[in-house]
């Protein structure tokens, strides 16, 4: 209960500092600050103070004893144009004051913390303790999201940039571990271009980088600070588990941890599976995660450059999971399809869609596909088109955040198109290998994420069967 000694109104002469700008809570000795209205428009009131930003989220509105309301606000952020904004938007009798409360109510959503908000307000006292000053800049550097593994919480890049927190020390990191309750904090680098992906991830409390995930009841351990894991794919490997795969040999290109390689042989039932990578500290946790998991019997890793595998006609499927494009692994794969039946490839590409640049691209691929095997050129494309068009992706509503449709048709039309002028290439490099025909036929264009405007993570199911 607000008893009548617990607030007092602002006095003219701090009222009149407000003129100059914004209001500084410090110079009012009597405690946080709050807008006093009548009760009739206290909701107009707190309509606009949210607008505006300034209303005081963290605390309870009260009724008074003398039945106004008192609405708190962000004394920082109040002006003497807002105090006159309000005034002039109210009846004339209507009370409309500042006041200072001493034992404001936490509110509901105070005292139930959300991760986020228990780290802004740790890292708020951290601040002042170490008497430095809090600031929109600072809230602003904090973390929006975060992975956690385990006990092991991994920042995004772009948080903790300010010079303030270098001036912490160690004490900063003990104090976002606290609050996200974990014991090892790291953060997130750029990834490498060294030919492996290596993430430049720095750990910042801990002894080690090890961590284990569990996805879809797989269980992964690997090194973040060595190897990449990309919770936005986990889509791709649920689909990945629920293909027919039972019976078959499969060959991941690049299997990284073990993204797709495991499902495939936990899940989808494949009978063996050919892994290749050529990251050391990939391969050592890719090995712990086919243990983990009981498959290792089934499994033979490839480590080194997969254009230099000597394995050839044993695949049923080919994996070619690389970004932004796994080009290079087209004709491998094309060596690993059995030559008598052929198979299925799982393409990943970052697609743009720029229409007038696809179209130029696609010409081209199929005057080529004309010139080296006219008499199946003509049917392939018939049977692609033919094909896709009863296979449209359920994801559709989620393809352009903008939601505008004839911009998500646009969008589909260049995956389309993508996918034929792949198809395209493939039965060349095919022809070429073999000496004979082959037909490719688009299963299945699967979204994945957007990584930027006009730039999609696509894979391509595609079906790949010799001619007689």
């Amino acid at each position: 209960m607000i008893t009548a000694a617990s607030c007092c109104d602002v006095t003219e002469k701090e009222r009149v500092g407000l003129c100059s700008g914004k209001m500084d809570a410090k110079n009012l000795n009597s405690g946080p600050i709050s807008v006093r209205v009548t009760v009739c428009p206290a909701v107009h009131v707190q309509g606009y103070l949210e607008r505006e930003r300034i209303l005081d989220v963290c605390h309870r509105v009260q009724k008074l004893l003398d039945g106004t309301v008192a609405l708190p606000v962000l004394g920082e952020k109040l002006t003497a144009q807002h105090l006159q904004e309000l005034r002039e938007s109210l009846p004339p009798d209507t009370t409309c004051t500042l006041t200072c409360i001493q034992n404001l109510l936490p509110s509901k959503a105070a005292r139930v913390q959300s991760p986020a908000r228990k780290l802004c307000r740790e890292l708020q006292r951290l601040v002042s303790d170490s008497g430095g000053r809090w600031s929109d800049e600072l809230e602003d550097d904090l973390p929006c999201s975060w992975q956690r593994h385990g006990d092991l919480v991994l920042l995004s890049k772009d948080s903790f940039r300010a010079a303030l927190w270098k001036e912490l020390g160690p004490e900063l990191w003990e104090t976002v571990a606290s609050a996200l309750g974990a014991r090892r904090i790291a953060k997130q680098g750029r990834i490498s271009p060294d030919g492996v992906r290596s993430p430049t991830v720095t750990l910042l409390l801990g002894q080690d980088g090890w961590v284990e995930h569990v996805d879809n009841g797989i269980r992964y351990t690997f090194d973040v600070t060595r190897c990449m894991f990309s919770p936005g794919n986990i889509t791709e490997k649920l689909r990945a588990a629920s293909l027919p795969c039972a019976g078959e040999v499969l060959v991941d290109l690049y299997a990284g941890i073990g993204y797709f390689t495991v499902p495939y042989l936990v899940h989808a039932g494949a009978a063996f599976v050919h892994a290749c990578e050529w990251n050391p500290h990939a391969v050592e946790a890719l090995r712990k995660n086919l243990e983990l998991n009981g498959v290792q019997d089934r499994c033979q890793i490839h480590q080194g450059d997969n254009r230099q595998l000597e394995l050839q006609d044993v695949a049923n499927r080919v994996n070619l999971g690389l970004l932004p494009s796994s080009e290079e692994g087209w004709p491998i794969a094309c060596q690993l399809l059995r030559k008598g039946t052929g198979g299925i490839l799982h393409i990943h590409q970052n697609v743009e869609s720029f229409p007038a640049k696809a179209h130029l691209h696609s010409s081209h691929l199929e005057e080529q596909e004309l010139q080296q095997c006219p008499e199946q050129a003509v049917s392939n494309r018939q049977e692609d088109r033919m094909g896709q068009r009863n296979r449209r992706s359920p994801k559709d509503a989620d393809i352009m955040d903008s939601g505008r449709e004839t911009q998500a048709a646009a969008t589909r039309a260049e995956w389309q198109r993508w996918a034929e002028t792949t198809g395209a290439r493939i039965r060349v490099l095919l022809q070429q290998l073999h000496g004979k025909p082959w037909r490719t036929n688009i299963l299945h264009i699967e979204p994945v994420k957007s990584y930027a405007p006009h730039v999609y993570h696509i894979v391509l199911d595609l079906e790949c069967r010799p001619l007689s």
